[in-house]
């Protein structure tokens, strides 16, 4: 959501400074677009930090052959923990 949420800004932004020639007194549409372009760029890239630390897990299936008990565990945990099975 975040990656998209960055190129959203980043293009209206990109309208708003490149694109409008319209002019309003109480705003100057130009530094909006860029500070909008700005802000498009910092999502995009806090959402490819977010994306690329995110946990991952592992499915770990143990199964028991006891004779006369059979017994399947499903265990699931975070890549990274020292938890031994």
């Amino acid at each position: 959501m975040t990656i998209g949420t960055g190129v959203v800004l980043f293009v209206i932004g990109a309208i708003l400074a490149f694109a409008l020639n319209i002019d309003v007194g109480w705003a100057d549409l130009t530094m909006i677009g860029y500070i909008l372009m700005g802000a498009g760029v910092v999502a995009f890239i806090v959402g490819l930090l977010l994306m690329a630390r995110r946990r991952r897990t592992d499915v770990v299936t143990r199964t028991d052959a006891a004779p006369g008990a059979y017994e399947t565990r499903r265990t699931t945990r975070a890549a990274g923990d020292d938890e031994v099975f």
